[in-house]
């Protein structure tokens, strides 16, 4: 990769500040100018300071924080709330792993630590509501949190953004980048199967313009990408064909513009699939919120 397209560090949200995209260019966020080329992103260490207290708490997730390609959705996303003055917060160096891998890989120990940890500096500043771009973080604190104490109000970006367009706060441009592109949409484990979120995602995607084109398996009936429940972090079993792959292939069948996703570890399987058939110059998988972004030029 060519040294031009490389995305600076998100040191981000722990230092509060993501560099905004002007014309395709990520500006270096260094010197920091709020108002210049940099969105500010409030701490909840800072506002707390301050006496204030946000709408949401934005929860980075580790690859929304140290992935790479993922930073790239965690910047799209801030330049949604930033663009719509929504009242938000992250907590920067404060936010740990959620604890969701080691629970599924059967470490309950080291899961409880990392889960009571983040519940005492959330509980601590009186979250109330939590926004998430990860599924498996989404998952883990709506619906294991609570039994460690930590009862929180907590919103899939897909399903926060969908609200956002119903209320008329959020407007997508239809007639952007992706009018009239073919798109399909992979339902992650974690938010469908798991959560019942199916339409939210999809109702993003109609409002694009574009054409939504559904793969032979899809929402209930749809195929895990073959990442979760730990399996992300371990070699794969014995078998003919890795999961992803039958996956991707299933999503060229529709012969699309985009795949579309909206979780981070989909996000890197689809992606290592479109490679494997040597279509990444001809397909990109992205995520919701940087199709929305992209579409209203943000």
């Amino acid at each position: 990769m060519e040294e031009d397209n490389q995305e600076p560090e998100l040191s981000a949200l722990a230092e509060g500040e993501v560099p905004k995209v002007d014309s395709g260019t990520v500006e270096n966020p260094l010197p920091a100018v709020p108002g210049d080329n940099t969105i500010t992103v409030p701490t909840m260490a800072e506002l707390s300071a301050k006496g204030e207290s946000p709408d949401v708490l934005f929860w980075v997730g580790c690859a929304g924080a140290y992935d790479d390609r993922y930073q790239k959705v965690t910047r799209d996303f801030v330049k949604i709330l930033h663009s719509l003055n929504i009242s938000y917060a992250v907590l920067g160096v404060e936010e740990s792993c959620t604890g969701d891998p080691a629970k599924r890989a059967g470490n309950e120990f080291v899961y409880q630590m990392q889960a009571m940890r983040n519940i005492e500096v959330m509980n601590g500043y009186g979250v109330k509501k939590v926004i998430t771009a990860c599924p498996h973080c989404f998952n883990i604190i709506k619906n294991e949190y609570g039994e460690l104490g930590g009862e929180y109000e907590v919103i899939h970006h897909s399903t926060f953004l969908q609200q956002l367009i119903n209320s008329g706060v959020l407007k997508v441009k239809g007639d952007g980048e992706f009018k009239g592109k073919t798109i399909t949409f992979h339902d992650s484990c974690y938010l469908g199967r798991g959560n019942d979120i199916y339409e939210a995602p999809r109702v993003l995607l109609q409002s694009l313009d574009a054409n939504l084109v559904e793969m032979k398996r899809n929402k209930s009936k749809g195929l895990c990408c073959g990442a979760g429940g730990a399996q992300m972090f371990k070699d794969a079993e014995k078998g003919d064909q890795e999961v992803n792959i039958e996956r991707s292939a299933e999503a060229l069948e529709t012969k699309p513009d985009v795949v579309a996703t909206a979780c981070p570890f989909c996000m890197t399987m689809m992606t290592d699939g479109v490679k494997h058939f040597n279509e990444e110059g001809n397909v990109k998988v992205m995520d919701i919120a940087e199709l929305v972004s992209k579409s209203n030029q943000l």
